[in-house]
């Protein structure tokens, strides 16, 4: 069986699932979708980003795709680029706004220009989409001594309406802790990380879980690299599922917000297929144990890279934190 590919067609009762999917409470009470649609990469590829290559998708029809298929959690940013094309996909679909749960994040370039940029930047996001508040707006990366301030005024949006709820990416736990430090006013609502059986990082995952902040998983799917890992191939031909919907099913068991990203409406439906199954405490165990230390430094790695990236101190260690909590 071809892990990678279907093994069943999208139903109206798939879509109803995915329409009526469960929620994940977060502290103030708010129901997060289990289920969104991340919209990194699509009709967009930004200079900075890993792998940068061009898109030849239309962000607005990828969208308008994912929206038929029964997506209404979508996953935006400024860095992403293409707001704008989400904004239009959703105005042309009719869906109301009540129907849907928008989550944008600001850059690291705005956040160290400040709280002007950031209530400037936020006005543009508002506009883009096409809606006068977001249900979420998060810290995109913890950038060194501008991150608290920045975060600080997200406290002052959500005061004045703007935002339903605020929220972190990317921050390991000693960034919290600096910023839970800083006296804040407001707890975060999320922290979108990566997360994954390649990438487990149980102490981070278990601090946050302590703290009351869900976690939102990017790269859920592992950017479809590690479709063929023999554990994961194993468990997909038992339940009759690709390997993707094992890593969306594995995530959703978890209790994490499972965020996966398509620019193909075939995939956009596979990927969406997790809650007619449910996968062993054996298999949940397995999955666990697929990260390796050599993932973890790849992790530090790349956290050390992007708390600047962007940013006038871009390509240095200027404040990065050397010593984070990894796993």
């Amino acid at each position: 069986m071809n892990t990678s590919g279907r093994t069943q067609l999208f139903s109206s009762v798939d879509k109803a699932s995915l329409l009526n999917c469960p929620k994940v409470q977060l502290h103030d009470g708010t129901n997060h979708p289990c289920i969104g649609f991340g919209t990194y990469k699509v009709g967009f590829v930004p200079a900075s980003a890993s792998a940068a290559i061009e898109s030849d998708a239309d962000a607005a029809e990828c969208v308008s795709n994912a929206l038929e298929c029964g997506y209404r959690f979508f996953e935006c940013a400024q860095f992403y680029g293409n707001e704008n094309e989400v904004g239009k996909a959703i105005s042309k679909s009719g869906v109301p706004r009540k129907e849907l749960f928008l989550c944008s994040k600001v850059w690291t370039t705005t956040i160290e220009q400040g709280p002007q940029a950031i209530r400037a930047q936020l006005d543009k996001t508002l506009s883009d989409l096409g809606t006068d508040y977001l249900d979420l707006y998060l810290i995109h990366w913890p950038v060194p001594g501008k991150h608290v301030d920045a975060y600080k005024t997200l406290e002052d949006l959500f005061n004045e309406g703007k935002l339903r709820g605020i929220g972190l990416s990317n921050y390991a736990v000693e960034d919290y802790i600096e910023l839970k430090d800083s006296g804040m006013t407001i707890k975060p609502s999320v922290n979108q990380i990566e997360i994954n059986p390649f990438l487990y990082r149980k102490n981070t995952i278990a601090f946050f879980d302590k703290e009351g902040v869900v976690l939102q998983s990017y790269r859920s799917l592992c950017n479809g690299k590690d479709f063929d890992n023999p554990t994961l191939v194993k468990i997909a031909q038992v339940h009759g599922k690709t390997a993707a919907q094992v890593l969306g099913r594995w995530c959703v068991q978890k209790g994490f917000v499972y965020m996966p990203k398509s620019v193909k409406k075939e995939r956009m439906e596979e990927n969406a297929m997790v809650f007619d199954f449910e996968l062993t405490e054996h298999e949940v165990c397995k999955l666990d144990s697929l990260t390796t230390p050599e993932s973890l430094r790849a992790f530090e790695d790349l956290y050390r890279k992007c708390v600047n990236r962007d940013t006038s101190k871009d390509g240095t260690m200027d404040g990065v934190k050397m010593d984070i909590t990894v796993d």
